[in-house]
């Protein structure tokens, strides 16, 4: 259910931002929001409080939050507090900043390989990847799992393209195990 939430609000912040064509600073702000609750978790606590009242806590989200980012954020961060939310704050964020990133034009891939892969072939896995995704920019995190044993897994969003070497013994045993003999 929370993922739902976060989206719904997410996406309705998005949407005033398109329509006030504010895009470039919403994806700011909520990297920044967002970067100063996972710095201090001790707001996300507060806001679990049960002494603290919800006014208190509205008036402290204005407080920190008020004249430093937008007013739409702010209102925004003020009525998840009031309606009990805080706790997907952080998903909300990041639901909005991956729509802004789509909307931008913007990928955000992870591309996993056995081994490291070099500086050159890092750039020719990118520049395929623009070239056939469509995106103007790639945001690319490398990651190692040497259990793939060769080949590449390369997620974008909820897309998947595994051409392990597991995937494709793992493929070929399930073929195996049905034969009758």
């Amino acid at each position: 259910m929370a993922g739902v939430v976060s989206s719904t609000y997410g996406h309705a912040l998005f949407e005033i931002a398109v329509s006030e064509g504010t895009v470039d600073r919403l994806l700011t702000e909520a990297q920044t929001v967002l970067t100063v609750l996972a710095d201090n978790p001790d707001v996300l606590k507060l806001y679990e409080h049960p002494k603290i009242t919800p006014e208190e806590k509205q008036a402290f989200t204005e407080q920190c939050f008020g004249g430093r980012v937008s007013d739409d954020m702010t209102g925004f961060l003020v009525l998840a507090v009031h309606n009990g939310r805080h706790k997907e704050l952080p998903d909300m964020l990041r639901d909005v900043i991956r729509e802004a990133k789509e909307y931008k034009g913007i990928g955000i891939v992870k591309v996993t390989t056995p081994v490291a892969l070099t500086a050159q072939q890092r750039a020719r896995v990118e520049e395929r990847l623009l070239a056939t995704t469509g995106y103007r920019k790639l945001e690319v995190e490398y990651a190692i799992d040497a259990a793939l044993i060769g080949g590449i897994v390369i997620r974008i969003g909820d897309r998947v393209l595994d051409a392990s070497v597991r995937t494709q013994l793992d493929g070929l045993q399930k073929e195996l195990m049905q034969i009758q003999i």
